[in-house]
């Protein structure tokens, strides 16, 4: 036993493995190094399973709580509450036309069913009984009193942990609630699920090797997209009226996108990021956010409305005290509005271009102006903004992160990337630029940046950046852009892969615009048969990864993006507001010529 390394004596005894039984592969340092690691390997499957034994134990008190609720409540018919949009359920709830007992017990019910299908929830937050009790018991209703709120699993829930789908965090538990979770609750939301997230939520997919792969309600072969792809799944299989989710390059904006729900990211700093786990912090090149997601845009405008009050200014004094302006939101001012329908970088599907044409159709005939727009350079902010932004330290953080844990396989192939040594990424990246440069070019920028000297040239090549894409929107005299964003779903396996797909979302983090998603339509056969002639801007992998993990879409939902410049979330919602009615209003029309 003098042999074994006091490391490998200490796994041994938390695993209660006998070593007399191991004494014959001790003999070698290699062999005491194998069996080390593969001790290691262990002890992180057992404390994976218990977190998922955990999740189950927790969702069985959930679904408990829901049948005792409903054999005491026979005749309750959860129909006429999920049916309701958000701002009406809310007026219910403050006039006591329904009960909050109702909607929480109704929307935890079906929080079950969609989670059977689609494998998205992480946690139950039993307090939530609790906290409903309270409300009862107090006099003044705030603007969400008795909603029921979906989180996304890194947002700080006292007494549960924020894994970030990774082994890491764990054993974190978290010793109160975040910021925006302790407002919603002032304003009268009960949160109650935390929803899955993809490991170390650097992908645009959802799945980990703690609680697994969440899957599209509407197509189980499809992902919901990520970071936030838990939470868009349960919206849109209505298992939620309202949910939160982050943004650092478009993970609140993809899940709504493949989903079919609204969401927006707003400007950084607009709502608090108090209290959220995060496997990366201290990143200035690239903005992260936190935002509502639901069904519709007024949801999202009720929501921000309730956010941005007192609590929250007084909570986090780093958030700029600008309430809620209602007057812009309700506007009807015709807009100046820019479009485009690629960014010149990264092609989008026929179906998600289609959808830029027609809302730009849609505008025009309620009397808009519609001003063509590019955005500049995209090619150079991809990898020279974004990516050596995200990753400047070379991906070193994050990698930490993943030590002692066990790689999601969708995740392979992006952080092996990651693990390459520099000399190895430059000689590849140099073999493949005759050859593919946009993938050669990418590989240089994870790289990161040398030193402290060229993280502020970084910096400063961002600002620069955003004042010539400002001064472009400004000449023009824009109020707002429409633009695409990644989509429709794509199908299981690909988006470890495809990280720059991005391009149309993670723009708008580099400048820090509030960015919107709204549904228009969805994907149609012409679609798919003009799908088999897409090559993209290259015609290299990429491109040619990106038709295979969208083909079979038909039926799945086509969304646009809406941007407006810093600080103008409500016009952002405005313009969200504006596409959302003269979508509802044509297809109304094409239903009554039926």
């Amino acid at each position: 036993m003098t042999m074994v390394p006091a490391k490998l004596r200490q796994f041994l005894s938390e695993l209660q493995v006998e070593p007399l039984t191991l004494s014959a592969l001790l003999c070698c340092s290699a062999a005491s190094l194998v069996l080390l690691r593969w001790l290691a390997r262990q002890k992180v499957h057992r404390k994976m399973e218990r977190a998922r034994q955990r999740r189950d134990q927790a969702l069985q008190k959930m679904e408990r709580a829901v049948c005792q609720f409903k054999q005491q409540n026979p005749g309750l018919k959860p129909e006429d509450i999920l049916s309701l949009p958000l701002k009406e359920l809310s007026e219910n709830l403050k006039e006591d036309v329904l009960l909050p007992e109702h909607v929480l017990y109704t929307y935890m019910e079906k929080a079950l069913e969609v989670n059977k299908v689609t494998n998205c929830l992480t946690d139950f937050l039993p307090e939530c009984e609790a906290q409903l009790q309270e409300l009862k018991r107090q006099d003044v209703k705030g603007l969400l009193y008795g909603i029921p709120v979906s989180i996304k699993e890194h947002f700080g829930n006292k007494g549960h942990v924020a894994t970030c789908g990774m082994a890491h965090f764990l054993d974190k538990v978290t010793q109160e609630d975040c910021v925006i979770v302790k407002v919603l609750k002032k304003q009268g939301a009960i949160p109650f699920v935390q929803t899955n997230v993809p490991q170390s939520m650097m992908s645009y997919d959802c799945s980990n090797m703690i609680f697994g792969q969440t899957l599209h309600p509407l197509n189980q072969k499809k992902t919901p997209g990520g970071s936030s792809g838990g939470e868009g799944a349960l919206l849109a299989g209505g298992g939620s009226i309202l949910g939160f989710g982050s943004d650092i390059a478009g993970s609140i904006r993809v899940p709504s996108s493949f989903c079919g729900i609204c969401g927006i990211k707003p400007t950084g700093y607009r709502l608090s990021l108090g209290g959220i786990a995060a496997p990366l912090s201290g990143i200035t090149s690239v903005v992260p956010m936190i935002g509502p997601m639901a069904r519709d845009v007024d949801s999202l405008a009720l929501c921000m409305k309730a956010l941005l009050c007192e609590d929250l200014f007084y909570l986090d004094p780093t958030v700029p005290p600008i309430p809620f302006n209602e007057e812009v939101y309700t506007s009807s001012k015709a807009l100046r509005i820019g479009f485009y329908d690629t960014d010149e970088f990264t092609m989008p599907p026929p179906c998600m271009r289609r959808a830029v044409r027609e809302t730009k159709r849609l505008l025009e005939k309620a009397g808009h102006t519609l001003i063509p727009f590019t955005p500049p350079r995209m090619e150079y902010v991809s990898n020279e903004l974004f990516t050596r932004g995200l990753f400047a330290d070379g991906a070193s953080i994050i990698l930490d992160k993943y030590k002692g844990d066990i790689v999601d396989p969708n995740l392979k192939s992006q952080i092996f990337n990651y693990r390459l040594p520099n000399w190895i990424k430059r000689t590849v990246a140099a073999i493949l630029r005759p050859v593919c440069p946009r993938i050669s070019k990418d590989l240089t920028a994870l790289c990161g940046r040398s030193s402290a000297k060229d993280l502020w040239a970084q910096n400063a090549e961002t600002q620069a950046y955003c004042h010539e894409f400002t001064s472009e929107w400004r000449k023009l005299k824009l109020d707002v852009v429409l633009c695409p964003v990644m989509g429709p779903a794509y199908n299981l396996g690909y988006l470890g892969k495809l990280l720059s797909t991005g391009s149309y979302t993670y723009l708008y983090n580099v400048l820090n615009f509030p960015a919107g998603i709204v549904p228009v339509t969805t994907v149609t056969e012409q679609d798919e048969e003009e799908l088999q002639h897409y090559k993209g801007h290259y015609n290299d992998r990429w491109d040619k990864l990106t038709k295979q993990a969208v083909e079979d879409g038909v039926g799945l939902p086509v969304a646009v993006q809406c941007v407006a410049l810093p600080w103008q979330e409500e016009l952002c919602l405005r313009f969200m507001k504006e596409v959302e009615t003269l979508v509802l209003e044509e297809h109304r029309r094409a239903k009554n010529l039926l």
